[in-house]
């Protein structure tokens, strides 16, 4: 079924990557920027924003479904709203929503883990040689790459194996919002373990590839 590129495991995969990928790309562009500010400020509050932090990242994704859920049904804050920008219920976006909730702790918290790491000096040794604020973010930022890049992964592994989410805000409807995992469920419940065995195959794969991808952007080989 791989080999041949049977659409329906392919339309799996592809919804599989999109909302993946959506999320993963929403949760670095606001987790890194916020990773980074709490590791190199210190301002009232900050231990509870930490806390809060380190809170969402221990959250169980069908907590964050039920809570999606809630916000988004008809009876709902958001779903009482008529606005475009609102994602609906079983629908792909609603999906990405949830991701987003369940990666960008994760995302934001080892960010910060990495960039507390990095000698304090740095940053003041390089605004003492007339960079500016965020030349010198950056600098601790390229420092702390390896931290950055870990978070990322862990983001993307939160995300790409999670079930309980996807399955209550998307609904799982057959070429629209089934990805891999939920798909998965399915068809083994189901006893078509041949097309489970094949979403199971690619899932490992992606997976694989994506530490293969981070391990050669942290400069590394595989050596033995």
């Amino acid at each position: 079924m791989i080999i041949s590129g049977d659409p329906a495991l392919m339309q799996i995969v592809a919804v599989s990557l999109q909302v993946t990928g959506t999320a993963l790309l929403l949760s670095t562009l606001v987790g890194i920027p916020l990773g980074s500010w709490l590791g190199l400020t210190r301002f009232l509050g900050r231990r509870l924003i930490i806390v809060l932090l380190y809170t969402g990242m221990g959250f169980p994704p069908v907590v964050v479904g039920l809570f999606v859920y809630l916000m988004l049904s008809r009876s709902g804050p958001l779903g009482a709203l008529d606005f475009p920008l609102v994602p609906r219920l079983f629908t792909v976006n609603a999906m990405v929503v949830a991701q987003v909730i369940i990666s960008f702790p994760l995302v934001a918290g080892f960010t910060m883990a990495a960039v507390m790491g990095v000698d304090p000096n740095l940053r003041q040794q390089v605004l003492s040689l007339g960079a500016t604020n965020w030349q010198a973010t950056l600098a601790v930022l390229m420092e702390a790459r390896l931290g950055v890049i870990v978070s990322i992964i862990a983001g993307f592994g939160s995300i790409i194996s999670e079930v309980g989410a996807v399955m209550m805000v998307g609904g799982n409807i057959e070429g629209a919002t089934r990805v891999l995992t939920t798909a998965i469920v399915l068809e083994t419940r189901k006893g078509n373990f041949d097309l489970a065995m094949a979403l199971g195959i690619i899932l490992l794969s992606l997976s694989f590839l994506a530490n293969v991808i981070m391990l050669r952007l942290q400069g590394r080989t595989f050596e033995p």
